[in-house]
């Protein structure tokens, strides 16, 4: 009989997508600096928004698991950037690296062996590492649809 994944094997799979959504590399991908700042007719936020707010929202969620001391930013100005565009050519792709690496400490949490799933956080008002996880999982994948309508709006999809 074959093994049944185990929790943290479906987590990670879950955060990684490419099951029921577009990974996020796939996402990002070559995306044309030309378009990075536009906001299409009738979309609410540029590629840059979205991307910054993704970054953001995963990087304070990954810091209030791991961090009884993390300050989250105010809501919601905090969570998103400035400007509709990128404020320089680096930008972006530091974006997605810091991105990347966010989503690697989450998935090395889910991962480690010490992590319990099911404990409230101390410092929460009743959040797990599951529930966190799952969040991240949940907000990654909305915006990922939300990159893909916005590149294939831009004419920068395939």
């Amino acid at each position: 009989m074959k093994r049944q994944k185990s929790l943290p094997e479906h987590l990670v799979e879950l955060l990684e997508g490419g099951r029921a959504h577009i990974t996020f590399d796939d996402a990002v991908k070559n995306w044309p600096a030309k378009f990075q700042g536009i906001r299409p007719e009738g979309a609410a936020h540029s590629p840059w928004e979205v991307l910054e707010h993704m970054r953001l929202a995963q990087w304070d969620i990954l810091e209030f698991t791991r961090d009884p001391k993390h300050v989250s930013p105010e809501w919601p100005s905090g969570y998103w950037p400035k400007t509709p565009a990128p404020p320089d050519a680096k930008a972006w792709n530091n974006s997605i690296k810091s991105f990347r690496a966010d989503l690697n400490a989450m998935i090395k949490l889910i991962q480690s062996k010490k992590t319990d799933f099911f404990a409230p956080l101390p410092h929460g008002t009743g959040q797990t590492v599951l529930r966190e996880a799952l969040l991240v999982a949940d907000h990654n994948a909305y915006h990922l649809g939300e990159l893909l309508v916005l590149r294939r709006l831009l004419g920068a999809w395939k």
